[in-house]
């Protein structure tokens, strides 16, 4: 089976919180389990430090998908920073689609330092989900592209 050289590989940018979904992403690496390529974890110290801003410059830049993974709601090493994440990410979601990116774009998933194999895949099923809408047009910086 060859592999298409102009088959759509689609830009994935996951931030992933220190304490459970890194760790998750690092047990899923120890156990030899594999995730696509095209996800580009960014490591924050919680869930909730991640600026809205940060996913809208992932769009700009290039990024086709965004996904944010941070602790289970109530095992936050940050008490609460979990519920902050859940509260302005529902605002940015609707936000994008004011934008008219579509929702499936972005995600926000709990997985546990304990959860390679989850971790693996929900990474899997964003890719699928991304690849099948193609790339993301909406939001990019045409200023910066080659001709």
């Amino acid at each position: 089976m060859s592999v298409n050289e102009n088959e759509f590989k689609p830009k994935i940018v996951a931030f992933c919180c220190n304490w459970c979904s890194y760790s998750g992403a690092d047990l899923a690496g120890t156990n030899r389990l594999e995730y696509p390529a095209e996800v580009k974890i960014v490591r924050v110290p919680c869930s909730c430090r991640i600026n809205p801003i940060f996913i809208l410059k992932a769009f700009q830049r290039g990024a086709d998908g965004v996904i944010i993974c941070g602790c289970h709601p109530g095992d936050c090493h940050y008490m609460t920073g979990n519920y902050h994440t859940r509260r302005r990410m529902t605002l940015l979601f609707s936000m994008l689609d004011y934008l008219g990116v579509e929702k499936e774009r972005t995600r926000v998933e709990w997985v546990s330092a304990a959860e390679g194999a989850r971790f693996v895949d929900v990474m899997n099923s964003f890719v699928s989900d991304i690849t099948r809408l193609g790339r993301c047009r909406r939001l990019e910086d045409l200023r910066c592209k080659e001709n």
